[in-house]
């Protein structure tokens, strides 16, 4: 029998998980990275791609990830563990458990970068800064080693703080704040980026496809970030739907989940990209343009350093709630629903994270020099978590769900708590068993160049 320590916490409402949920899926993958890798990608024709991947691949994944987690109420290397025994399914949790780490390493740094621009604004210095002093401020901040990795330390001990009080007292209690503060910010921001001279040309850099942008890295980006976004092929989302009760509507909150994504993601760039084209400035300017754009525009409205306070305040909020998705994922695989041990694997992995990150962190300071594959160290993790294990990881989600555990099983388990028919399910079960892995490999196969050898 296990101990009460060792009882298998749950969220305490409905919306207690939806909000998690969304923290981990609303958080700087649609606010800092959504906008800088469509600037990056070809605006509108990315956007249209990462709408479609998001509907056909995200969605129906992201129901399989909630099924298999509440079907065993296990995290998620003991959730592939308990469905196929004795097999290398498992390596597909730890996988997961991989790529959080990694993320979180370089996810930590960017947390940091939010306090220090919070500090920043406070005591006025970014007040009437012309758009070159910002981008000169933005470069000499993150090249302080010190500064950078104080920041970054900073944000990983609340990090771990909260992961180390566990679900409901940490992260659902956070989360329940942080969100609708988060989606009431967005859209006052957007609106009055709406209101600049050059919105309208902005808007259409966003929305109006130009299919000559699309080329095969384009689309495996855009792969990435639907993935990224919703928190897919990391089993993030199995271990959190472990915690949910029966009662919850999983393809109706996979669902919400889906478009809030969607909605940030839009209201993200339509906050970035009119002053982009307003003040001259480049889209594909990458990582900084959060940092460069959004005080630019904050410096030229009223109460500008008041709304300039407020924005990186949500950013912070969005870093935070995706590191504790991340974080999660790990102390939960190690601490087996153990509230002492989650204590102790709290602070002990989240050091070791801050410690792997501080390359990172100094990747545009003493270490900027340095360079994997000609990308950053920090450009090197991203890639190879958002381009590489997501994917994969998704991909292994995908055939273990329809290949391991039987249909009877997950059509009982979709049942609980919705009244779908067996037409949504027959439709699901084809996207997750047929066309997430086509597409994904397809896609691979394509960025390797394999089709430019036969046409």
């Amino acid at each position: 029998m296990r101990s009460v320590s060792q009882q298998q916490e749950q969220w305490s409402s409905k919306l207690g998980f939806v909000f998690a949920t969304a923290g981990t899926a609303i958080g700087l993958g649609a606010i800092w990275k959504f906008p800088y890798i469509a600037g990056t990608s070809g605006g509108g024709a990315f956007f249209l791609l990462f709408l479609l991947f998001t509907f056909l691949i995200g969605l129906p994944l992201l129901i399989g990830e909630f099924v298999l987690g509440r079907t065993t109420g296990k995290e998620a290397v003991s959730t592939y563990k308990e469905l196929a025994p004795k097999s290398f399914w498992p390596i597909t949790g730890w996988i997961g458990v991989v790529a959080c780490f990694l993320i979180l390493s370089f996810y930590s740094v960017i947390g940091g970068w939010s306090l220090l621009y919070i500090l920043e604004t406070l005591t006025g210095q970014m007040n009437n800064l012309t758009v070159e002093q910002l981008s000169n401020k933005f470069g000499e901040m993150i090249a302080s080693p010190w500064r950078a990795l104080g920041a970054q330390a900073l944000f990983m001990l609340m990090t771990i703080y909260v992961i180390s009080k566990g679900v409901q007292s940490g992260i659902e209690r956070a989360s329940k704040i942080m969100m609708p503060a988060l989606l009431i910010l967005l859209v006052i921001i957007a609106a009055r980026s709406l209101t600049l001279e050059g919105a309208w040309e902005g808007v259409q850099f966003l929305l109006k496809p130009q299919w000559s942008n699309i080329q095969s890295d384009t689309i495996l980006f855009a792969l990435g970030q639907a993935f990224f976004a919703l928190s897919l092929g990391v089993s993030v989302m199995v271990t959190y739907s472990s915690y949910v009760s029966k009662k919850q509507n999983l393809p109706l909150t996979a669902t919400i989940i889906g478009v809030m994504n969607i909605i940030v993601a839009l209201l993200a760039g339509l906050m970035i990209f009119p002053g982009v084209f307003t003040f001259g400035l480049e889209p594909s300017e990458g990582p900084a343009l959060i940092f460069v754009v959004l005080p630019t525009i904050f410096n030229q409205m009223p109460l500008g350093t008041l709304f300039m306070l407020a924005f990186f305040i949500l950013f912070f909020f969005a870093a935070l709630t995706s590191a504790f998705s991340l974080l999660e994922i790990i102390v939960a695989t190690f601490s087996k629903g153990d509230q002492q041990k989650r204590v102790k694997f709290s602070w002990g992995i989240g050091t070791i994270i801050f410690i792997v990150g501080i390359p990172s962190a100094l990747s545009y300071g003493v270490l900027a020099d340095f360079q994997l594959f000609n990308l950053t160290f920090f450009d090197s993790l991203d890639y190879l978590a958002s381009n590489i294990l997501l994917p994969v990881g998704a991909l292994l989600v995908a055939l273990f769900i329809t290949r391991k555990v039987p249909k009877e099983r997950l059509l009982n388990e979709i049942k609980q708590g919705s009244n779908v028919g067996m037409r949504f399910f027959a439709c699901w079960y084809f996207l997750v068993k047929y066309m997430i892995p086509l597409a994904i490999i397809i896609i691979f196969l394509d960025v390797l160049g394999v089709f430019q050898l036969f046409f």
